[in-house]
């Protein structure tokens, strides 16, 4: 069970700290502003820039659970330009900075899911598939709050016969619940709600280093 404290009232409209530039949301970073216009091009609509920067993250940043640092520099937009790939925490807060610099109020959401499809390598150590806290976008468009998960890219997609998951700027883009061949694939087993920032913090302890202590030793960043 995971707290987050000053959630987002998905029901309501943003307030001013969901457009504001921060450590890991820094919409205020030239290069993060430079990709974001470049994506974004002559669309003229909300609904236009959002798609675009969409399949922006989804598809040009791979989809990587292994690059798992950890360090507070991996969940800052600069970087995840920089490194091309991310899990799904990184690349979320990615498309939610990137709505930031269009001027489209957004956060970040987290959930528990299982990937009934996980591959035997990924597995813990007594073989078996544990729930994931997985890190999801929610942007204000045309007066509502949409979630949207840009994570699995495209390529990865057709290497592994799962449905690429699109997104219409209109409604959310949750997870599919089968694969191609009608497998099982991703179950919601829980969902947290969402924060305007990233909880570095409450992520790293309370998630990953309390439940997996053996963690801590991929932190590298000099304090």
């Amino acid at each position: 069970m995971v707290t987050l404290t000053n959630k987002i009232d998905l029901d309501a409209p943003p307030t001013d700290d969901c457009l504001q530039a921060t450590r890991y949301f820094d919409c205020d970073d030239p290069s993060v502003q430079a990709y974001a216009n470049g994506v974004v091009g002559d669309a003229v609509t909300e609904i236009d820039k959002i798609v675009r920067l969409y399949y922006a993250v989804r598809d040009q940043f791979r989809y990587d659970p292994r690059h798992f640092l950890l360090t507070k520099a991996q969940f800052c937009s600069r970087q995840v330009l920089i490194d091309k790939r991310g899990f799904c925490m990184p690349k979320a807060v990615l498309l939610s900075t990137l709505a930031r610099t269009q001027g489209i109020a957004s956060g970040i959401g987290f959930a528990h899911v299982k990937n009934h499809l996980m591959p035997d390598s990924m597995l813990d150590e007594f073989g078996e598939n544990n729930a994931l806290f997985h890190g999801y976008s929610v942007l204000y468009i045309d007066e509502q709050w949409l979630k949207a998960s840009p994570a699995f890219n495209l390529t990865m997609c057709e290497k592994f016969d799962t449905k690429p998951l699109e997104f219409d700027g209109r409604s959310h883009a949750l997870f599919h619940e089968y694969d191609n061949r009608n497998r099982k694939h991703m179950e919601y087993l829980a969902d947290y709600g969402a924060v305007a920032d990233f909880p570095y913090e409450l992520v790293y302890h309370e998630v990953f280093v309390k439940d997996h202590p053996e963690l801590a030793h991929l932190i590298r960043e000099l304090k």
